[in-house]
Order: structure tokens, then C-alpha cells, then sequence
């Protein structure tokens, strides 16, 4: 058995340096020694179980040994760390994007389903028609509410913590809400569900930057955008044919389904939050870790009421990009779930004298799959828009020997599109 030293990899002189969004540029490379093993041929038995076991065993080996070798967990050991998400495999990433996006499509369905019993819901608690739309705006209102929670505490307790933590009691609130037999209790069962099921929401963004390099993030923006967009367009096309078919009940055992399934593929996810993984190694190799974000003689529930929590209202409150772009993206969505009280009177009206379209609930539904057609083609003008504008730029810089990242407006070509489509498609409706 010889030894060799490994090194980890060094960037060519042409090639940049990717460095995620909150890492640091500090990070030390770590000569680390592994054994090489010379593969010998099994003499008898099952060949390719035995090249299995052996394989998983050096891989073991391997990197016992380069455990062994760390004496400080404060950043990564190099570039090519093999626990920073950013040297992950690429079925791995997707498999992590699209956890956020499934848990935020089932959400997010979960907002609009019910939109198309607004008349069974009027006639069923015996409330008007106006006060029915009710618990469809408290679940919205707690999908606003919930991430000024979620999102700090993901930089706490890791990105996992919140998927796995938040979606459950989600989904049990909607169970109480598809049980309600008062209207009081369905209202506050939906504002509930929207509270603690928004958390993907906000830290859906953050395990893109934490999986991504940003000259690649933009695909992987784009289809976990699709998710939050298209459940409210297909929710309606769903529940129509449900409380159709059913009642308004069902809609919620809809939701119940999805999340079911939702769930049990988040199981087996890793945590991708730089900072929780490193104070996981930090432990498990008794080595220092990351510094402490607690300031002296602060208890950490204090630290995560006052400071954590309070951070994103004062960044709304001084930071006015924060500000303007929170500011626009509400507009969007106000718009957005304005739709679903829009269209069942558009196109369901109660009142024959008034009644044009004569749409049924199914039907009434069946009209939201154009905001859905929408959604998806705007991704893929996203993804367009990213390549002519956005890597372009990225490239023409790196021609000249400029590898630093392009400002963040560059980002905003879309969004400015989309500015002067929005009203268009308002006074198509109208």
C-alpha cells in the first residue's frame, strides 16, 4: 500500500472562481493523504456485487481518512469539498429543487382549489357570498404572514428544518378546515394552513443559491418559480369539478392527497445551508466550528424573536430595493388571487338576469388554465431573456479577463416585460 497526497482541485488560470452567496473567500486548501489500493480480481462469486462492496468500502475509506485530516470546520476545506452542495451531482440539485417546488405547487393549490365552492360554502354556512371568499383571502394573507417566520429561521435551523417541520402542521390545519362545521372554525383552520405552510416559500430561493453557482441559477430559478404559480391556476380547474362532483370538502382532501405524496418525497433530502452543515462536521469531528451568530449574553429564543425575526421588517422598512421589489411582487399576486373571486362571478353568475356565460363549476374552473398557459410561457421567456441578456453579458465580460459576477438588475429585464404585459392582459380581461 503507497500513499499519495491529494490535493483538492485548483481552478485553471481562465476558468472562474465560483463562490456561493453567503461562503466566504477564506477557504484553505487541506492536503489530506489517502491510501491507494490496487483493485484485485475477485476469485469467485457474484462479480459485480463484489466490485459493489468493495467500491462502497474504499469510498468509505477514503473518506474516513479525509475526515480525519480536518482540523477546523470554519469553512469548506477547498473548492471541491465533497459536502458543499455546490459539487453535488446534478440529479441530486434537481432532486433538491424540486422539493421546494413540489411542497410550494401543493401549497399554493391549496390557496385557489377551494375558490370555485364559493357559492356551496355561501349557501352551506349560510353567510353571504362576499363574506364566503373569506377563507380563501385569510389563506392568502397567511402565505404573506408565514415567511417572516420560516425564512429567518431557516438560517437558524437549516433549510430541511423548515421543509420538513412546517409542511406537516400545514396539512393537519387543513384537515381540521375540510372537518369545520362552523365558518368560524374553517377561517381560522385556513389562515393557519397558510401560515406554517408558506415556509417553502421563502426558502425555496435560498436552496437554489445554496445548490447554484449564479451563472447557473437562472434554469433552476425558473422551474421552481413555475410551482407557486401554476398550483393557484390549476387549483380552481381542479376543485371546480370536485365540488362539482362532490362537495367543498373534498377540495381539502385534494389538498391532503397531494401533500401526502409531497411529503414522503422530502423525506430522504439533505440539508443544504452552508452554515448548518458545517456545525453538523464541527460536531461530529470534534473540530471548531463556524463562529457563533449569538451576541453575548443573548439566549438563542431571544436572539431569534428580536433579531432574526425583526430583520426582515427592518430591511422592508429601510432597504428600498427590498421595499419596491416587495411592493411589486404583492401587486402581482394581488392581482393574481383577485382572479379567483373574478372569474366565478364573470363567468358563474348566481343572477340569471346578469348571467352571460352560463359556465358551470367545472367549467368556471376550466377558465384559469390560462393563467397557467401563462405561466408556463413566461419561464420559458425567463430562460430566454437569461440567455440573450444575462450569461451574454456574463460571457462578453469573461472575454476581456473580468470574472466578477454581473450586478443584480441585470436580473430584471424579465420583470420589466412583464410590467407592460400585466396591464395589457387587465384590459383584456376587462
Amino acid at each position: 500500500m503507497e500513499e499519495q497526497s491529494v490535493l483538492p482541485r485548483e481552478s485553471e488560470k481562465n476558468e472562474p472562481q465560483f463562490i456561493s452567496d453567503d461562503e466566504s473567500t477564506s477557504s484553505s486548501a487541506v492536503s489530506v493523504s489517502v491510501p491507494v489500493v490496487a483493485d484485485t480480481e475477485p476469485r469467485g462469486g457474484d462479480l459485480e456485487k463484489t466490485l459493489s462492496k468493495s467500491t462502497q468500502k474504499t469510498h468509505r475509506s477514503h473518506r474516513s481518512r479525509w475526515e480525519q485530516q480536518i482540523t477546523s470546520a470554519v469553512d469548506w476545506t477547498g473548492d471541491d469539498d465533497p459536502d458543499n452542495p455546490l459539487n453535488w451531482s446534478r440529479a441530486k440539485k434537481i432532486y433538491h429543487v424540486l422539493i421546494p417546488a413540489f411542497q410550494c405547487f401543493t401549497i399554493t393549490f391549496g390557496s385557489s382549489v377551494i375558490s370555485p365552492s364559493t357559492p356551496e360554502i355561501a349557501e352551506h354556512f349560510n353567510v353571504s357570498r362576499t363574506a364566503a371568499v373569506v377563507p380563501l383571502t385569510v389563506y392568502v394573507m397567511g402565505l404573506g404572514l408565514g415567511p417572516v417566520m420560516s425564512a429567518p429561521l431557516s438560517e437558524t435551523y437549516g433549510r430541511r428544518a423548515v421543509y420538513l417541520l412546517f409542511f406537516p402542521p400545514s396539512l393537519l390545519f387543513t384537515l381540521g378546515a375540510g372537518f369545520s362545521n362552523s365558518f368560524a372554525s374553517l377561517v381560522i383552520c385556513r389562515l393557519l394552513a397558510g401560515v406554517l405552510g408558506s415556509g417553502c416559500l421563502a426558502v425555496g430561493a435560498g436552496t437554489n443559491s445554496d445548490l447554484f453557482v449564479h451563472f447557473d441559477r437562472a434554469v433552476a430559478s425558473a422551474m421552481f418559480l413555475v410551482a407557486p404559480f401554476l398550483g393557484p391556476a390549476l387549483g380552481p380547474a381542479i376543485g371546480g369539478y370536485v365540488a362539482m362532483k362532490r362537495s367543498w370538502r373534498w377540495t381539502q382532501w385534494v389538498i391532503l392527497f397531494a401533500g401526502a405524496v409531497t411529503y414522503l418525497v422530502c423525506i430522504p433530502q439533505r440539508e443544504t445551508y452552508k452554515r448548518i452543515i458545517l456545525q453538523r462536521r464541527a460536531k461530529k469531528l470534534g473540530v471548531p466550528g463556524p463562529p457563533n451568530p449569538l451576541p453575548p449574553g443573548m439566549s438563542k429564543w431571544r436572539f431569534i424573536f428580536l433579531v432574526t425575526i425583526s430583520r426582515p421588517l427592518h430591511m422592508l422598512a429601510t432597504e428600498s430595493i427590498v421595499a419596491f421589489l416587495s411592493v411589486y411582487v404583492a401587486f402581482n399576486f394581488s392581482v393574481l388571487f383577485g382572479f379567483f373571486a373574478a372569474f366565478p362571478l364573470v363567468f358563474q353568475h348566481a343572477v340569471p338576469q346578469i348571467r352571460i356565460y352560463n359556465f358551470n363549476q367545472g367549467e368556471s374552473g376550466l377558465v384559469f388554465l390560462g393563467i397557467g398557459a401563462g405561466v408556463i410561457i413566461a419561464a420559458a421567456i425567463f430562460i430566454v431573456m437569461d440567455r440573450l441578456t444575462y450569461r451574454r453579458k456574463t460571457l462578453k465580460r469573461r472575454a476581456t479577463g473580468d470574472f466578477t459576477p454581473l450586478p443584480p438588475e441585470e436580473r430584471l429585464w424579465p420583470a420589466m416585460l412583464g410590467s407592460v404585459l400585466l396591464p395589457v392582459g387587465l384590459f383584456w380581461f376587462g
